[in-house]
């Protein structure tokens, strides 16, 4: 099996704590349309010859597209790489993008599973991270979906936002829970470089939550999604039983995939590919029949630990039988010599072959996961 991203980078505005390549260039819609599908027909040959079981469409603001955007797009997917074994096509949406109307004309089309970016319910931290949409119209677009026949929705949640408070973080997660989706993502704020809300952070306009305060945010978290029937099956990821994320499972499983447009990285399982993150040179490039892109050819130690730092996040962990298989005898012996100790203090739990992380090694998943991985 094999999966597709695509990107879509158009944003009407840019929210102050995201570092995804977006623009607000909206005009060169059509033009990035023909050549993403162009992309597509150029790299047929990249992934293996195993059917498409994915697709996600992610941003940017993929609810941008109109109807005609879709079609062309699906027109190619279908032609060059076939869309019958496909089990799950997402796209991510924007709250403020749904209407009734465009919730319907979705609903014509080869989508099975919505993942909406709410990220909080607070309506003045949602003006502060520059989101264009309020609480009331996130709700009023689950709605819209459910009216639609959608039956499989996510919604992304952050904890740890400026002025976050534990009434605060409990008020978004009794929300989220009251939406009753099948699918809840929640990350914790991170200050990426170069972003508004990094320099806001370095001027002390606003202060970073502190260590302990993270720790009760996402033990709330895991405890309320439990106690709502929610399964937690990575790190950051809660699903209904049997309804996780089969796009992103494929990339903590090592499956192939190919991304396509601008700043979207591919795997082959042997390498990774990742084009250019400028609208204007990855036009260009397409144009011409050609690739702006970046490749890296992927050792065997450089492969054992990205098996280890995807697989561990997981509730299935790693296998010391596929590390023996995949990646020799002694990156075997050195895992299960490096998990020793956190075996001992039970932060990871071993059954059979499997070790996986406990409830408190999840706590501390970063450092545990740092010193499985080999460093030469």
């Amino acid at each position: 099996m094999s999966a597709i991203y695509l990107h879509i980078p158009f944003c009407k505005t840019r929210c102050i704590y995201c570092d995804f390549y977006s623009t607000t260039r909206t005009e060169l819609k059509r033009h990035y349309i023909h050549a993403l599908c162009r992309e597509l027909e150029i790299r047929r040959d990249y992934l293996p010859q195993e059917p498409v079981r994915t697709v996600y469409f992610g941003g940017g603001t993929p609810s941008l597209l109109e109807e005609a955007d879709f079609q062309q797009i699906f027109q190619t997917l279908d032609t060059v790489y076939g869309l019958q074994e496909a089990e799950e096509i997402t796209l991510e949406v924007n709250p403020d993008d749904l209407t009734p109307t465009y919730a319907d004309m979705l609903s014509t089309l080869p989508f099975n599973r919505v993942s909406m970016g709410i990220q909080t319910f607070d309506d003045a931290t949602l003006k502060l991270l520059n989101r264009r949409h309020t609480s009331r119209q996130a709700f009023d677009a689950i709605s819209y979906l459910r009216h639609a026949g959608f039956n499989n929705l996510s919604i992304d949640l952050i904890y740890g936002l400026p002025g976050e408070t534990d009434l605060r973080w409990e008020s978004d997660l009794r929300q989220a829970v009251a939406l009753d989706v099948e699918h809840i993502s929640a990350y914790h704020l991170t200050y990426e470089e170069g972003t508004p809300l990094y320099r806001m952070l370095k001027t002390q306009r606003i202060k970073e939550v502190d260590e302990d305060s993270s720790l009760r945010f996402f033990t709330k978290l895991m405890d309320t999604l439990a106690a709502a029937g929610y399964v937690h099956y990575e790190i950051s990821n809660f699903c209904k039983p049997g309804m996780h994320s089969r796009h992103n499972t494929s990339y903590w499983q090592g499956i192939p995939y190919l991304g396509c447009g601008p700043s979207a990285h591919s795997f082959d399982t042997r390498s990774r590919q990742w084009n250019t993150s400028d609208l204007d040179t990855y036009i260009e490039a397409i144009g011409q029949g050609n690739l702006s892109c970046h490749t890296e050819l992927l050792d065997n130690t450089t492969r054992y630990n990205e098996y280890i730092m995807t697989r561990l996040r997981t509730c299935q962990g790693i296998s010391l039988d596929d590390i023996a298989h995949l990646f020799g005898i002694p990156l075997q012996r050195y895992c299960q010599q490096n998990a020793t100790p956190y075996l001992q203090a039970r932060l990871l739990r071993q059954e059979d072959s499997r070790l996986c992380l406990t409830r408190q090694g999840i706590f501390v998943s970063d450092g545990i996961i740092s010193d499985l991985m080999y460093v030469e």
